[in-house]
């Protein structure tokens, strides 16, 4: 009987000093503990010249984060997060018509978005008939 104690309190403690400290590091792991409370909100837009998305060649490119905060490489990422977050996401709702007057010169411009918006997948084009339509049309966020 003494044995059997013996050995099941050597074992124990042999467990407790091995694997004791394999739980511990197992739970401070960072890739177990959610990385942020907020869902995902982070864009790649472009703008470039071209008939279409499929033609057309990016000539600038920012990064737009606006998850817990605002930020990445476009010039008014604080401006572009409220705007999109005002229209809920929705690009489309961003292209209306503004009040400037534009000539009629065709030279397409056409605006993409890829990313993730509020864990979302997101994938927006658009075609402008000049450089001015698409500055009357949106805000902030493609004036990079």
């Amino acid at each position: 009987m003494r044995n059997t104690a013996r050995w099941a309190v050597t074992l124990g403690l042999t467990a407790t000093a091995v694997c004791g400290p394999l739980t511990g590091a197992a739970l401070a792991t960072p890739s177990t503990a959610p990385a942020s409370l907020y869902a995902p909100s982070a864009l790649v837009l472009t703008v470039g010249h071209g008939d279409s998305a499929a033609t057309a060649v990016p000539e600038r490119a920012v990064t737009l984060t606006c998850a817990p905060t605002a930020s990445g490489t476009h010039p008014a990422a604080p401006d572009a997060c409220a705007e999109l977050r005002a229209a809920g996401g929705d690009m489309e709702a961003l292209t209306g018509s503004g009040d400037v007057l534009c000539t009629r010169e065709y030279n397409p411009v056409v605006v993409t978005a890829d990313g993730v918006w509020q864990g979302r997948r997101v994938s927006f084009r658009h075609t402008f008939a000049n450089e001015c339509a698409k500055n009357a049309s949106l805000t902030s966020v493609f004036a990079f």
